[in-house]
């Protein structure tokens, strides 16, 4: 326990650099950085970074937690457990979106600070493509500084003195990884001055540190003028993106590099050669021999220029455009815009909206009050309210026809439409550009401003560029919408609304759809009262995840009802529903379980068409996996016989009828997950809803369903 005079602000962020610096030292990486969560627990901002290149700082100023689709620093907060990336190939695998933007990274490990139940922020380390692995020891340090870090992070806090991140991240100084003795100055110096190449030293944020003259002669300026100064600020032929993404990929990479670049004073090319340590980055500078050398550009190619701050822009505009393209719903469209466009912009507030059943919707919106955005909300378009290119009483500017309007101040608004003086947005410039789908306007995405602000033509250009960007994955994620309605709309039609009442009986269901495709399946579930002292819970999958399947399943579900309240025996509910599946000839196979439940004499009697074997606890709370003869899928043989099974159901046996899809985890074989959802079962408590959750959390702890899953539960009272 740290003192109170150690937990002053100022004591502590020390001891928070110093932490960081130690273990970037002790993992073996060459870079790190601290990342702390703000009080809403759901964004991390960057406290402060070691030798992090200037772009990837960019990315990891500020980034939603719950947003953020993928990242080790996400999953190492939600999952609770150190990440560990070993490779390039393997981060393109597990983070392709962020591979894309950061290709040259190596490998990573991202550890949640963890005190108690409390989750303070992360920490995150690079270290080169070479480090295969982080051996036992240094993922042990890791952990542990994590520990303490956010030990004295919890302390300070309840000593009153939250670790607040500043409004800029901290950039810690480097560890010098090369010392020198008092006597090798000049005969470094004399051995530099001798060779044909010129050398030059920057450090992680591109700052010359030493320069000869042969190098300086080659870069054609001047040793004072390149000494302190960015390597790309002070050689501006150095700056287009290529060259600058160059070096952030030598110093996330630890790998050496080169290029050659045509010098514009002298028409003559260059030879560069990077070679990155966790300082900096060494280059040699020379004329290539021979012919010339054809540029090695990054993806971007040469002729991308980005101005002063853009290289952080760019990176986030590259993300921007990444996640529009896999957004699948608008309020992914939303989240995406959030996390990364006021970023790319510099902006402060921005709304997205549409014009749907003859109102205004706003689809979201983030730096405007709720109360402006619900005042809009749902207004009718024939109504008074200024709304750009939607209410009648505002004038489109063309915007209808997909021309932007931008306003640098609040007069020029003004100017062009004197009736958004009623808009009380407390902002100073906005552009309102137009989502156009199919030719067609739909709607209006509002980017706003804190101070005046006057657009460029660059900037023009990429927020056109950006409002087509928006309008394409809005109309894909409204289009979705609308099948994901549908599918919700059909799967709960087919699907009980309610389980029916039956004497001494209780019971609980669930079904979820599968996390990706359509969301619709074949699972189903049913609960029969075939009197007031008889019941039949059924359970089924019919194969495939599409509306042919679910609606073969509603059909099946139909027919074992109407045979089960005809009074056919649990066998012959089977063998009947097989021979009219048959005889419909679908093309699709099904599983499906019976259990005839009679309450009076306290047994159940069991017949299954290779469905996953139904789980019995028992009142004492033991449970075992029950072994039903199978008889053949539905749809396989019309002639089919299937066999039954009598089990005891005494008081407090409670019946457990599942699909595959709780069973079914990657990388885990059936009998491990079976046998570890038994054990779940055993030891659940609560409710039967209470159990049917913790059922499926055990299941599914991320919540990504592969496949649909459907779960019954009956207990005898």
């Amino acid at each position: 326990m740290a003192s109170g005079e150690d937990l002053q602000p100022a004591a502590v962020q020390e001891l928070l650099d110093q932490m960081v610096a130690r273990t970037v030292a002790g993992t073996g990486a060459h870079a790190g950085a601290l990342l702390l969560l703000e009080p809403g627990g759901e964004v991390l901002v960057l406290d402060a970074s070691l030798g992090m290149p200037t772009g990837f700082v960019g990315l990891l100023r500020r980034m939603r937690v719950a947003a953020a689709a993928e990242g080790p620093l996400p999953e190492a907060i939600i999952q609770r457990h150190l990440v560990w990336v070993g490779s390039g190939e393997e981060f393109a695998r597990r983070y392709p979106h962020l591979a894309l933007t950061f290709p040259f990274l190596g490998a990573v490990a991202a550890a949640p600070l963890v005190a108690g139940s409390r989750v303070w922020g992360a920490m995150l380390v690079l270290l080169s493509q070479e480090s295969s692995a982080m051996d036992t020891r240094a993922r042990g340090r890791f952990t542990t500084a994590a520990r303490c870090i956010a030990v004295l992070l919890q302390e300070a806090a309840e000593a009153g003195h939250r670790v607040q991140p500043g409004l800029k991240p901290r950039l810690l100084p480097p560890t010098p990884t090369h010392p020198l003795a008092p006597a090798h100055p000049q005969a470094a110096a004399d051995f530099i001055a001798a060779l044909p190449e010129g050398a030059c030293r920057a450090d992680a944020r591109g700052i010359i540190t030493f320069v000869d003259r042969t190098a300086a002669d080659l870069l054609g300026e001047s040793i004072p003028d390149l000494l302190g100064a960015r390597i790309w600020e002070a050689v501006p032929w150095l700056a287009p993106a290529p060259h600058r993404l160059r070096y952030q990929a030598a110093l996330a990479s630890q790998l050496p590099t080169s290029c050659t670049v045509k010098q514009p004073r002298t028409g003559r090319e260059v030879l560069l050669q990077l070679y990155p340590d966790r300082t900096g980055v060494s280059l040699r500078l020379s004329v290539p021999a021979g012919a010339a050398h054809s540029p090695d550009e990054l993806a971007l190619g040469a002729g991308v220029v980005l101005g002063p701050a853009d290289l952080d822009a760019h990176c986030h505009m590259m993300q921007l455009s990444i996640g529009l393209a896999a957004a699948a719903s608008a309020d992914e469209v939303v989240e995406v815009v959030a996390g990364h466009l006021l970023v790319a912009l510099h902006a402060q507030a921005f709304a997205v909206l549409v014009a749907e059943a003859g109102r205004v919707r706003v689809v979201g919106h983030h730096g405007f009050s709720q109360e402006l955005a619900d005042l809009v909300d749902h207004a009718p378009l024939a109504s008074d309210f200024p709304v750009p290119g939607l209410t009648s009483s505002a004038p489109s500017w063309g915007l209808t026809q997909g021309v932007p309007s931008f306003f640098a101040d609040r007069g020029e608004r003004l100017a062009a439409f004197p009736g958004s003086a009623a808009i009380d947005d407390d902002l100073g410039a906005w552009a309102w550009l137009p989502l156009m789908a199919s030719q067609e306007f739909v709607g209006v995405c509002l980017v706003g401003y804190r101070m005046p602000h006057s657009f460029t033509l660059q900037e023009r250009a990429a927020l056109t560029a950006i409002s087509a960007l928006i309008s394409q994955a809005l109309d894909r994620a409204r289009r979705y919408d609308a099948k994901h309605e549908l599918a919700e709309g059909l799967q709960a039609s087919l699907l009980p609304r309610t389980l029916p009442t039956v004497h001494a009986l209780e019971a609980a269901a669930r079904y979820l759809p599968a996390s990706h495709g359509m969301e619709i399946g074949g699972d189903f579930y049913d609960l029969i009262r075939l009197s007031d002292t008889e019941a039949a819970a059924v359970i089924g999958d019919v194969q495939g995840h599409n509306v042919s399947a679910a609606g073969l399943m509603g059909q099946v579900r139909t027919a074992v009802h109407a045979y089960a309240v005809a009074g056919a025996a649990s066998g012959q509910v089977l063998a009947r529903t097989n021979q009219l599946f048959t005889d419909l000839d679908p093309g699709l196979l099904t599983s499906c379980l019976y259990a005839h439940i009679d309450l009076v004499h306290h047994r159940a009697q069991l017949a299954t068409a290779g469905h996953c074997p139904p789980l019995l606890r028992h009142p004492d709370l033991h449970t075992d996996v029950l072994a039903a003869p199978p008889g053949p899928l539905l749809g396989v043989d019309p002639k089919a016989e299937y066999p039954t099974t009598d089990i005891p159901l005494p008081p407090g046996t409670l019946l457990a009828l599942y699909t595959d899809g709780l069973t079914e985890t990657p990388g885990i074989d059936h009998e491990t997950a079976l046998t570890g959802l038994a054990t779940v079962l055993s030891e659940a408590t609560g409710s039967l809803d209470d159990i049917a959750d913790a059922l499926l959390a055990h299941a599914q702890p991320s919540g990504d369903r592969a496949d649909d899953t459907a779960l019954l539960l009956v207990k005898v009272r």
